[in-house]
């Protein structure tokens, strides 16, 4: 591991946004410090956190071997683009302070840059923590194919960002993060890294632990995932100078994610008793898709929309395969 006065700039430059997670970094850092791999640099960044006094002191133990960075709260995407302006490695490893690497990671992932000099971004398989089927990363989220544009568009490839190392040159050629972007942040990167040329490599070994347990609503979860992506489509539509072929292929895909989006914010109303807003959500949605399912749901609410507050259980099992979200 490469001290922050070494007159030699490391390698690797580790990236990790800490925000709320005093209890959790340590096991963190410890699996950092345990790479075997070492030609590297962590930056811990204090993205404005309310438990900054636990997490300053849990960090103690750990402040001869890391670079500690403090900032108000800027979110992800704001507390990656602080570490990157003072990362002095060639090459930028991400890792949320919530989730953990294997030992052999590093040095798994360089040794695919050493055998490819072409790549640009590697990524790689990991576990999920608190999945409820006890899938991997890529059962869940599956990546078929080279992770081009087009693949990352459609959702062939899915790029967890705890994976990922990257030449920094390529990521600030690409942009930076989006600070504008309340989540997803981390998709709309490789995607603008992949439509500017990016070569992308993907390990299949597992070679992390992440933290799919984290609270919250999963039908809010999947809405809001939705509409990031959606958003991010929409996006990429306004300001890529798009060919034609990208351009038509890229806003059919917006179309989609924004009906998936229409169909899980639908979901979320009729839960909580909004029938005339999830009809409505409804009604948009299957202008897209045009299913038999959400026809009728939209009719069940225009007929009896009371006698539907009663069987808002069975309601949301039989629209549970409305969506293509898992």
């Amino acid at each position: 591991m490469t001290t922050r006065d070494s007159k030699r700039a490391p390698r690797v430059s580790i990236i990790i946004p800490a925000y709320n997670t005093a209890g959790l970094i340590p096991h963190c850092l410890n699996s950092v410090l345990a790479q075997t791999y070492v030609d590297f640099e962590a930056i811990v960044i204090n993205d404005g956190s309310a438990d900054t006094p636990e997490l300053e002191q849990t960090l103690q133990p750990y402040l001869n071997r890391i670079v500690y960075l403090k900032q108000e709260n800027k979110r992800a995407a704001g507390a990656r683009n602080t570490a990157i302006r003072h990362a002095r490695g060639e090459f930028l490893a991400f890792l949320d302070s919530d989730d953990i690497w294997f030992p052999e990671h590093l040095a798994s992932q360089m040794r695919l840059f050493e055998q490819d000099p072409s790549l640009d971004l590697v990524y790689a398989d990991a576990q999920l923590m608190g999945d409820p089927k006890g899938r991997d990363f890529m059962q869940r989220c599956p990546t078929e194919g080279m992770a081009t544009f087009d693949a990352i568009v459609h959702e062939r490839c899915h790029i967890s960002v705890s994976t990922v190392v990257i030449r920094k040159s390529v990521l600030v050629n690409a942009g930076m993060f989006d600070e504008t972007l309340a989540r997803c942040d981390d998709y709309d990167m490789w995607l603008r890294c992949a439509f500017h040329g990016a070569k992308i490599g993907f390990n299949r070994q597992i070679q992390a632990k992440l933290n799919g347990g984290r609270p919250g609503s999963l039908g809010q979860s999947r809405a809001k995932m939705a509409e990031a992506y959606w958003l991010i489509l929409e996006k990429a539509l306004r300001t890529l100078p798009l060919d034609n072929t990208q351009r038509e292929r890229l806003q059919l895909q917006a179309t989609d994610i924004k009906s998936r989006y229409l169909l899980e914010e639908g979901k979320n109303q009729l839960a909580e008793g909004r029938f005339d807003s999830a009809k409505q959500l409804f009604c948009e949605a299957n202008r897209s898709f045009r299913r038999l399912k959400i026809s009728m749901a939209v009719v069940g609410l225009t007929i009896a929309p009371n006698i539907s507050a009663k069987i808002i259980l069975l309601w949301n099992r039989v629209i549970s395969g409305l969506s293509s979200y898992t």
